[in-house]
Formats: structure tokens, C-alpha cells, sequence
């Protein structure tokens, strides 16, 4: 039996989808696609499915609190993933945690809006991430619209990632899946100069995809990779969740992040995917 302690262990704190297509599962899913053990902190409940997000509502912080740091004083952590917060006070609570072990690495996914459009975070809950939670982060990982509201004075993807950048985390990927165009660019800030990772777009709408990037990320930096390395290795992995994809719901497809471990697929995590990026 190999010694519990080889094995590397992520701290997931994020929201619960009763779909399981986004939020802690998609994070335990990933994390566990990277060889890694998930222990979680559920800083919301929601009423969502496949479609939309109906409404959550926030655990109390001092419970997230106590559930993260009990979990920091039993468990060699990692890494440490930050998804859905929903309130200010929420991601003050977070920014506690983090203050206490400043020397764990920080994957954060500054959640604001579902994949169907609903709302999960207002401009105060950006303020405060920004303030709080950015100069811990080691990668922050925005999509389109978050871009948007954290650096709103940005012109171009180009300029909001420079000015992202500047707020703190050592490393920012602007991720470009709700751009529109035939090709996906994600832009990583805070190499010089910054990286493109082009991916073919692939067809349909999809549910959890940035969870499923920004805890594979964490899941990769928790086994040892440097950030850059993990970044180009979660994308590919994401790529293929996205290409075996599900329709489970009547909504948004789920990512199929366990394809390595499905026959029908015939995929292996080494697979190269169609489509696969081009680093610049």
C-alpha cells in the first residue's frame, strides 16, 4: 500500500451544482484526472441545472473557514482552487485562510457569472477579490465576461490581461471560449511575452469548463508541475473533456472529465486531441 502522504491533495473552495456539471464536483472530477486527492470547502448552495443558475445561497464564513483550516491542519496541501464565492463577505473569509498558509500555491477561478448567464457575484464581490484575493493568487484564470468586469476600463483581451496582470498573481490566462470566432485563444500574462494557446472551437455550449480548467491547473501544480508547464497541460486535458462531452441535461453539455476511464471513449490522458493547441 503506498503511504497516504505520496499521494498530493487539493483544497477545492467552491460552490455545490446539485447537476454535478459545474462547481465542487467538476472540481473533485479534475482533480482527480491529475492523480491528486480533493478535499473541499462548499462556500455556497445553488438551485441550478444544465440551463441556468436559479438562485444560492452562502454557507456562513466562519464554516468555510473552519472547514478549510481543520482540513490544512490534517493534510499536506498542495494547492489550493477558489471558485464560486458569491459574497464580499465570503471572499474575506477566503483571504483569512489563505493569510495563515501564504506559501501554498493559489489557483483562483473568479466565478461571476454561470454558463448560462445567471448571476453568482456582483462588482462589490470583484472589488473584493481584486483587493484580497489577487495579490495571494499565483494564477487567476477569468473567462470573457469576468475579464470584462475586473479590468472594465480595458480596451482589447491584449489590454485587460496586462492591466489583470498588474493586480497582483503572478501569473493571469484570459480565457477566450465566450469570444466569438472559429478559433479559441487563451492568452497567459505574466510570461514575457505573453503565451496564445489556439484550440479549434468545438460545437455547443458547456457546462463547468472553466472549474474543470482551473482544477486540473491546481491538480497539476499540487503533483509538481511549474504554472506555465501546468496551464498548456489543463488545457489539453480540458480540450478533451470538452470533445467527449455529454449531453446529460436538456441544457449545456457536461464535460465527460473521466473520459480516460470510459471504453466507449477509447481515449487515454496522453492522447493528443484534434484540434490541439498552438503555444505562441
Amino acid at each position: 500500500m503506498n503511504d497516504p502522504l505520496d499521494v498530493p491533495v487539493v483544497l477545492a473552495i467552491a460552490g455545490h451544482d446539485p447537476s454535478g456539471g459545474a462547481g465542487i464536483q467538476a472540481d473533485i472530477e479534475a482533480i482527480v484526472s491529475q492523480g491528486a486527492h480533493p478535499a473541499t470547502a462548499i462556500t455556497a448552495l445553488t438551485v441550478q441545472d444544465t440551463i441556468n443558475v436559479q438562485r444560492f445561497v452562502p454557507s456562513e464564513p466562519s464554516l468555510v473557514i473552519d472547514q478549510a483550516l481543520t482540513v490544512l491542519r490534517d493534510m499536506p496541501v498542495g494547492a489550493i482552487k477558489i471558485g464560486m464565492l458569491g459574497s464580499v463577505e465570503m471572499v474575506e473569509a477566503v483571504a483569512t485562510i489563505l493569510s495563515r498558509h501564504p506559501d501554498i500555491p493559489v489557483v483562483l477561478d473568479p466565478v461571476l457569472v454561470a454558463g448560462g448567464g445567471g448571476s453568482l457575484g456582483d462588482k462589490a464581490v470583484a472589488a473584493a477579490m481584486v483587493e484580497h484575493l489577487f495579490p495571494r493568487a499565483t494564477i487567476v484564470t477569468p473567462n470573457a465576461h469576468e475579464a470584462r468586469v475586473l479590468a472594465p476600463k480595458a480596451r482589447d483581451a491584449q489590454e485587460r490581461g496586462v492591466m489583470l496582470a498588474s493586480l497582483g498573481s503572478e501569473y493571469v490566462l484570459v480565457k477566450g471560449g465566450d469570444e466569438p470566432g472559429e478559433k479559441v485563444e487563451n492568452w497567459l500574462f505574466g510570461v514575457d511575452p505573453p503565451r496564445r494557446f489556439v484550440y479549434e472551437r468545438l460545437p455547443g455550449a458547456f457546462h463547468g469548463s472553466g472549474c474543470t480548467l482551473s482544477s486540473a491547473i491546481a491538480g497539476l501544480i499540487a503533483q509538481g508541475s511549474e504554472p506555465v508547464n501546468a496551464v498548456h497541460e489543463a488545457l489539453e486535458y480540458t480540450h478533451q473533456t470538452l470533445m467527449y462531452a455529454a449531453a446529460i441535461g436538456r441544457g449545456q453539455l457536461i464535460p465527460h472529465r473521466l473520459f480516460w476511464a470510459d471504453e466507449d471513449t477509447g481515449a487515454d490522458m496522453n492522447d493528443e486531441p484534434p484540434g490541439s493547441s498552438r503555444v505562441h
